[in-house]
């Protein structure tokens, strides 16, 4: 079983985990109640009202007798969580799409749940396609020998996905349906940050809740370049790992580092 001896105080452990949530969207219709979150992050009222304390105060939430706890909405737009048009958010990885192949069929894989679900504003952004279209989002945990590696959700435009459901993403890893469904895959774009397990992943990736993951946000295009993939993906820094080689290029006084090669190990 995980530990839960982090260096953190429990109250600042979550106060990190809802402010995540809150920037992600996740509480357009209020936060839970202190009583529901008490459960699920098994502390004391007064741990959690700790909490709150933190993210009123950083402005975030606001709190109100009788309305309950509700987000603050942020007083500018941020870039879309796809990449922005900034050079230093995005990394090419050369190699990736075959490694990432590679690595589905060395692994087993979990269908937490499939659906068709309407396109949030994120996902409609990232995908090129209109707010309330229909998008294919599946949840599933990847896995070694050692136990659970990754926790993914994908979005994919019904229009592909209507030609696999979880019986295949079960079997198969969603690159090579993407492809058996008549997608020429061509290739991806990738971020890599770090987030803080909440408790549904951190059931699921066998870890405390509040634990460090690497985030991965991945869109992948196919050789027309319309966006056929946005995937979310929370991996254990401890079974999973970037290896990337570099190489100096330019004049002697304008050297920089770039990207020959990336592949992933796990264990």
């Amino acid at each position: 079983m995980p530990s839960n001896n982090l260096p953190l105080p429990k109250y600042h452990q979550i106060y990190l985990v809802l402010r995540e949530q809150l920037q992600e969207g996740r509480f357009a219709d209020g936060l839970p109640g202190e009583l529901a979150l008490m459960r699920q992050f098994a502390v004391a009222r007064v741990t959690v009202r700790r909490a709150l304390e933190l993210l009123e105060g950083e402005g975030m939430i606001s709190r109100e007798p009788g309305r309950g706890t509700r987000p603050v909405p942020p007083a500018a737009t941020h870039a879309n969580d796809a990449g922005g048009d900034g050079e230093n958010s995005r990394a090419h990885l050369t190699g990736l799409l075959e490694n990432l192949v590679s690595m589905g069929l060395r692994t087993s894989v979990k269908v937490l749940d499939v659906d068709t679900v309407t396109a949030s504003r994120a996902v409609a952004g990232a995908l090129n396609i209109a707010v309330g279209d229909a998008v294919q989002k599946a949840v599933r945990v990847r896995s070694t020998k050692e136990g659970p590696l990754s926790h993914i959700t994908t979005y994919v435009p019904a229009d592909i996905a209507r030609q696999f459901g979880r019986r295949e993403l079960a079997r198969k890893p969603i690159l090579v349906l993407l492809e058996e469904s008549g997608v020429k895959v061509g290739r991806a774009h990738q971020t890599i940050s770090a987030k803080l397990a909440d408790a549904v992943v951190a059931r699921h990736l066998d870890v405390s809740v509040g634990s460090a993951l690497l985030a991965v946000r991945r869109l992948i295009y196919d050789d027309q370049e319309r966006p056929v993939q946005w995937l979310h993906g929370l991996y254990r820094p401890d079974r999973y790992e970037y290896e990337m080689q570099l190489s100096r290029v330019g004049s002697i006084d304008a050297k920089v580092w770039v990207s020959k090669e990336l592949s992933a190990q796990f264990h």
